[in-house]
């Protein structure tokens, strides 16, 4: 781009899911899906369990969707199964094989990609991409403090770029273990039902972060909207990013 900032992308090669942790509760993915179904977009047209998913939201492939980055000509920062986990246990492990096929022939591109299942991921890895390939970022999401031991799944994940996304945080985190982590963002929930974030949970996991050199970003207080409350702590903006990363700084 004239800028020189690098445009950003999604990518889901996989949709649908299952609730697996309180961060799931408000699922912005799984309440998009029920609009896209209405609206007859093909790719959400399968019900998931009504008791973990909902309607548009069955765990789905998309092979004709795999090669999409391979079209696309300029790098883009492209986060991946935006509507989706990519560790969910009913994608095939094959599948998974096709997904980072692609993103080692896509090298141009940065990808990222979340989950909130890292003992799947640090295992389908571990076997299929023993070698970490530089192009792409993998991260965990932490909402609650008992889940704080999925960092320790991500610590033995082969990544360039580990990365944590303490997004919606719903809790203090003092169990939290910061060491072998590349970045750390924090944000809070948005929507009609969304549960308010306490600064008194992000202040610890900011000033760690500034202690130990670990890129800090801070992307929203949450609310009604997504921008209701801004994003301003403690009277500045934080936008850090991974040392890996030198195209500019956008807010993921």
């Amino acid at each position: 781009m004239d800028d020189g900032q690098i445009e950003s992308a999604t990518w889901n090669p996989t949709t649908g899911c299952d609730v697996v942790s309180p961060g799931c509760d408000h699922c912005y993915a799984l309440m998009f899906a029920k609009r896209l179904k209405a609206m007859g977009n093909s790719g959400y047209q399968r019900d998931g369990d009504p008791r973990t998913s909902g309607p548009g939201f069955r765990l789905t492939l998309h092979p004709d969707r795999l090669e999409t980055p391979l079209r696309w000509r300029r790098p883009r920062l492209v986060f991946v199964d935006s509507m989706s986990d990519l560790f969910h246990p009913k994608v095939p492990e094959s599948f998974l094989a096709d997904v980072l096929e692609v993103m080692r022939r896509a090298e141009r591109h940065t990808f990222f990609a979340l989950t909130k299942r890292p003992a799947r991921m640090v295992s389908v890895l571990g076997r299929r991409q023993p070698s970490p390939l530089p192009n792409v970022w993998w991260g965990t999401t932490i909402e609650r403090n008992d889940y704080a031991g999925r960092a320790d799944r991500l610590r033995e994940t082969p990544a360039a770029v580990r990365f944590l996304s303490l997004q919606p945080l719903l809790g203090p985190l003092p169990d939290l273990e910061l060491s072998g982590l590349d970045w750390v963002y924090v944000g809070g929930e948005s929507g009609a039902s969304h549960r308010p974030m306490d600064p008194a949970w992000v202040r610890p996991i900011r000033d760690r972060c500034v202690a130990t050199g670990i890129p800090f970003l801070f992307k929203q207080w949450g609310g009604r909207t997504r921008n209701a409350n801004g994003r301003v702590l403690d009277g500045r903006t934080w936008d850090e990013m991974p040392r890996q990363w030198s195209s500019g700084n956008p807010v993921v």
